[in-house]
């Protein structure tokens, strides 16, 4: 085992923030979300794609039909065909409908005995597609894709906060583990320097003999807790150092942080600041959003759907390049199609309204989780600013109990006290002293759990944000 090293809980709070495995798959799954909503950004953004076909060689025998006779008959094709374009595309949010402006010239080479090429172009052509009355997906994920980016940074800094309290309470518990081994050994080498002190007033008759038994059966039981503690700081050890990417050699010693913060928390405050910087509220919007997006997609499902194709632009078709792009043609194609279901024996009205009733589910879990969350936050706020009271009355009954452990041990020296005083005089100073400690304890995680639910810096006055540039690694 290397050499112990004492740190303080800031220091443990920041190396897991920075180092533990926990934090990387936060910061993983953060980088996802993020190039995931950039995904999206671009997917509202003019698309601009370069496209064709090279060297479509096609000889082959087609089928076709004399416009003359009506007669079918198989023809030989033999040409080569070379084509190019660039087109932009832009989605609609508002209308969900799909414009593209594009361009493109192709050529196409005939052999054979009429030995010939023909040169076609579209200088400049825009199309149009409008769905009617049906489910627009570009205008709810306007609405969705923004609040699930928002929700995943607040979910990665809830992280690191998780990460925090997991810390502060490996921290306390293999700070406890030391601390029952140092009452342990504290009270076997008490009681060993008490035992002679108890056989000789053994002979002097102001003890019994069973009282000595119980001193010497003390040691005994004190030697047992110090085999089990050292057994309980080696696993809370291990723990710790899981938490913080330390290996099995790094030896720690925790210093209790007994400078407590000098605020009181308000109800109202905390229940806001919640609200706002949590993910809670945003899980709830984007969980109410899906369902009515649900309930809207089967609306559209069951009714009438209409699109309207639109297409205007110029073209020409030429033997030579030169005289392709003159003159050129105007050419216009719109049109509409529709699908209008008669009759789908009820299975249009029943998905509506199974999307409705989901709503429905969705609204009251969402009513009900508020009105739970508000408890909580009631609750965890009122421990809170009772708990430094609670740290402040268990600080002076260890040291009461301590000066009396004191007293009585004197007193036993001076034959003046009993074993059992004794026994119940340290029995009382060990429990206060775990009282105090773990008064302590309670004190940060109540603290942290709090910074979780809030992510505010209730020390500092802030919000807890995050540099996503940092994070991204831009």
């Amino acid at each position: 085992m290397a050499k112990a090293q004492e740190i303080s809980l800031d220091f443990a709070i920041s190396q897991a923030r920075a180092h533990s495995v926990e934090s990387l798959e936060a910061r993983k799954s953060f980088i996802s979300a993020y190039w995931e909503y950039r995904s999206y950004k671009a997917s509202r953004l003019p698309s601009l794609n370069l496209y064709g076909n090279l060297m479509n060689f096609d000889r082959s025998l087609t089928l076709m039909q004399s416009y003359e006779d009506g007669s079918i008959n198989y023809v030989n094709t033999y040409n080569l065909q070379n084509s190019i374009g660039l087109q932009i595309n832009q989605n609609i949010s508002f209308t969900g409908g799909v414009l593209s402006v594009y361009s493109d010239l192709s050529r196409v080479d005939q052999y054979g005995i009429n030995k010939k090429f023909t040169w076609y172009s579209q200088p400049i052509s825009i199309s149009y597609i409008q769905p009617f009355f049906t489910y627009n997906q570009f205008k709810w994920d306007k609405q969705i894709e923004p609040k699930e980016y928002e929700k995943s940074k607040k979910e990665y800094i809830e992280s690191l906060e998780q990460i925090t309290l997991n810390t502060v309470v490996a921290f306390h518990d293999l700070f406890l583990a030391r601390l029952n081994y140092d009452i342990a050994a504290n009270n076997y080498s008490n009681t060993k320097q008490l035992l002679p002190i108890a056989k000789k007033r053994l002979t002097l008759g102001s003890i019994t003999k069973d009282e000595v038994l119980q001193l010497e059966l003390k040691i005994l039981n004190d030697s047992i807790l110090i085999n089990e503690a050292a057994n309980l700081i080696r696993e809370k050890q291990m723990e710790l150092n899981s938490i913080l990417a330390y290996d099995e050699t790094f030896e720690i010693i925790p210093s209790l942080k007994e400078d407590l913060i000098n605020i009181q928390m308000d109800y109202d405050f905390v229940l806001t600041k919640t609200y706002e910087n949590s993910s809670f509220n945003t899980k709830n919007e984007i969980k109410l959003l899906e369902a009515q997006a649900n309930v809207a997609k089967a609306k559209a499902s069951r009714g009438i759907s209409m699109a309207l194709n639109a297409k205007f632009g110029l073209s020409q078709a030429s033997n030579g390049l030169s005289s392709v792009y003159r003159d050129l043609l105007d050419q216009e194609i719109i049109g509409i199609s529709f699908n209008i279901p008669l009759f789908d024996w009820g299975l249009g009205k029943g998905r509506v309204q199974k999307a409705k009733a989901n709503e429905d589910v969705v609204r009251a879990q969402i009513e009900q989780s508020e009105n739970d969350f508000r408890r909580k936050i009631f609750t965890i706020v009122g421990q809170f600013n009772n708990q430094k009271n609670q740290c402040a009355v268990a600080k002076k009954a260890t040291n009461i109990s301590e000066e009396r452990y004191e007293i009585i041990s004197e007193k036993f020296r001076n034959g003046n006290a009993s074993v059992f005083e004794l026994n119940i005089a340290q029995i009382e100073y060990n429990d206060a002293l775990q009282t105090y400690v773990e008064a302590i304890c309670d004190y940060w995680i109540i603290y942290y759990s709090i910074r979780q639910l809030t992510l505010f810096d209730f020390v500092n006055n802030c919000n807890l944000e995050i540099k996503i540039n940092e994070v991204i690694g831009l």
